[in-house]
């Protein structure tokens, strides 16, 4: 079984390469939105470490996803919040783990229902292989080769922790 880092040794090395990013990006005002949940999470650590001045966003992206007919409606979905104008903004987008790509797909799909942002910068805690979108992440936390049997989760709020579970 795949043994995983803790998210709190790897949030420092995140923090720092996220601000050089910024920094040579020369961005001063981002806003982070963070996807539920355990990108929401990842996003009040790093918001809070960033000291951005703008609200936390949090995208529940449930109707947006292309498997909703599959997966049925959550009995609890909670609403989208995004406190700031999107338009002409830059976006610290974060989740917790990127797979196939069909999250970010979906929480793009839905800021832009907001309004079209100047930039997005994608970040996630983990990046593990098995791609069906051509989407990268620009900051990660740890790269996780599983196998095809595993998935990972991120538990939390508090603390936060990473488990590879097996799947059937």
């Amino acid at each position: 079984m795949t043994t995983c880092p803790s998210p709190s040794e790897l949030i420092p090395n995140m923090v720092a390469e996220l601000k050089t990013l910024l920094k040579e990006r020369d961005i001063k005002n981002a806003c982070m939105i963070g996807i539920h949940t355990g990108g929401v999470w990842l996003a009040e650590k790093l918001h809070k470490e960033l000291a951005i001045d703008s609200a936390l966003g949090t995208l529940n992206i449930t109707f947006y996803r292309d498997d909703f007919t599959r997966i049925g409606m959550h009995p609890q979905v909670t609403p989208s919040s995004l406190e700031f104008e999107v338009e002409d903004q830059h976006i610290i987008l974060v989740d917790d783990v990127l797979h196939t790509g069909r999250t970010i797909r979906a929480a793009l799909n839905e800021i832009f229902d907001y309004g079209r942002p100047a930039s997005v910068i994608l970040v996630t805690l983990v990046d593990r292989s098995g791609r069906e979108l051509p989407i990268n992440a620009d900051v990660t936390g740890v790269q996780l080769a599983l196998g095809p049997n595993e998935q990972i989760k991120l538990n939390g709020p508090e603390p936060l922790s990473l488990e590879v579970q097996e799947t059937s």
